[in-house]
């Protein structure tokens, strides 16, 4: 199959350019999310860290490229992106809800071109491992709203605007479906240390299924509790950013 070649520019976004950086750190979005999400994340942490934020195909800017409806192959994508930005900086990683998923497949990828990332900070998902039988991407129009109402990460402004709704939905299911239809590889693991973070009411992901994020790497791991449900950063961004600051100084 002939490679797709990737338009760096396309992918990626660095909000608050930081040249004396000592690392930089590729945030990747939940399902139905876009770079934009991290932008406080991009605030908090320069100039120390440089973040660079993910555009998948399908929304902001990207809303008339077709979503990419499988999890590797984004993984794939998202790995040519980063190599113009893997030569003067060391790279971590972050993702949230199906990010975290992803973040995990584009470590591994980064480390079969020989890319080690420093970290990788899983946040709002369970082990690669740990499946549920979810369905979501095949409700109907209102199941996803139900979803989405569930997991309280949606502005309430855009749940009761039914024109902007239908914008988003095939964006919404496109994610679930790649994140539902995936399926670890026996034995995975990275060689990166990883923290997990995740709210103690997540319905999506209990302590137990994040605590086995350990059995995905042979580097440190740790885990870390915070009050709240999914979206618990939004609550709990300060604490987050200061942590993942620590870390990457090495503390």
């Amino acid at each position: 199959m002939a490679r797709v070649v990737v338009d760096t520019a396309l992918w990626i976004r660095r909000f608050h350019p930081s040249p004396d950086a000592t690392v930089r750190l590729v945030c990747l979005p939940h399902a139905g999310g876009s770079a934009s999400f991290y932008y406080p994340v991009s605030e908090s942490l320069r100039p120390g860290v440089e973040v660079l934020a993910v555009q998948y195909p399908g929304r902001q800017d990207r809303r008339a490229e077709p979503c990419i409806e499988s999890v590797p192959e984004l993984a794939d994508r998202i790995v040519q992106a980063l190599k113009p930005w893997t030569s003067d900086k060391p790279l971590a990683l972050l993702g949230h809800s199906m990010g975290a998923t992803l973040a995990f497949e584009v470590a591994r990828g980064l480390e079969r071109v020989g890319v080690s990332p420093v970290a990788l900070f899983a946040s709002g998902r369970r082990a690669p491992s740990r499946y549920r039988d979810d369905q979501v991407h095949l409700r109907d129009d209102d199941g996803i709203v139900a979803e989405l109402q569930l997991l309280s990460g949606t502005d309430s402004r855009l749940l009761g605007n039914e024109d902007l709704l239908r914008l988003v939905i095939p964006v919404i299911r496109a994610d679930y479906k790649a994140v539902e239809t995936y399926r670890c590889e026996d034995g995975a693991v990275v060689e990166c240390p990883v923290t997990v973070l995740v709210g103690d009411s997540d319905p999506k992901a209990t302590i137990e299924e994040a605590r086995a994020w350990a059995e995905h790497t042979s580097g440190a791991f740790d885990l870390q509790v915070y009050p709240g449900g999914h979206f618990y950063l939004s609550e709990h961004q300060d604490e987050v950013t200061d942590l993942i600051a620590e870390r990457l100084a090495g503390g």
